[in-house]
């Protein structure tokens, strides 16, 4: 049988409060979510004045980067391509930059998805998450 990485509730914590922290010295307004390797919401914060759209787009994206193993920019990128078809994908509704996977000993223990600024910050602050956990 197989054994893989999985992410706790300490790490959930690490990673979010390493990207609150991120963002909030860039002052940016954004929601963070944490997913498993599944999808499944593990944690979620919503920053002061952030647009409440956020809450929903956050963990979209950290789904995506979790079921599609790959950054979710990657959709994103398809899509913009001409490849409009992958727009019915089934599951991923966060196809665009800003969910980053979390990996651990080459395997995907989760991901993290922010929605709130550019998306290339949105990018940013998860991997400020991820950073945290010291991989």
């Amino acid at each position: 049988m197989n054994s893989k990485p999985v992410l706790n509730a300490a790490d959930v914590r690490t990673i979010i409060d390493a990207a609150e922290k991120h963002a909030r010295e860039h002052g940016w307004a954004v929601t963070i979510a944490v997913v498993d390797d599944g999808g499944h919401l593990l944690g979620l914060s919503r920053l002061d004045n952030a647009a409440p759209v956020s809450a929903h787009i956050a963990p979209a994206k950290a789904r995506s980067a979790a079921l599609g193993r790959r950054e979710s920019k990657g959709y994103e990128d398809i899509i913009n391509n001409g490849r409009y078809s992958f727009l019915s994908v089934p599951l991923l509704d966060g196809m665009m930059e800003g969910g980053v996977p979390v990996m651990v000993q080459g395997q995907v223990a989760g991901a993290v998805g922010v929605s709130g600024v550019k998306s290339s910050e949105d990018a940013e602050t998860a991997r400020a998450g991820i950073a945290a956990l010291g991989l």
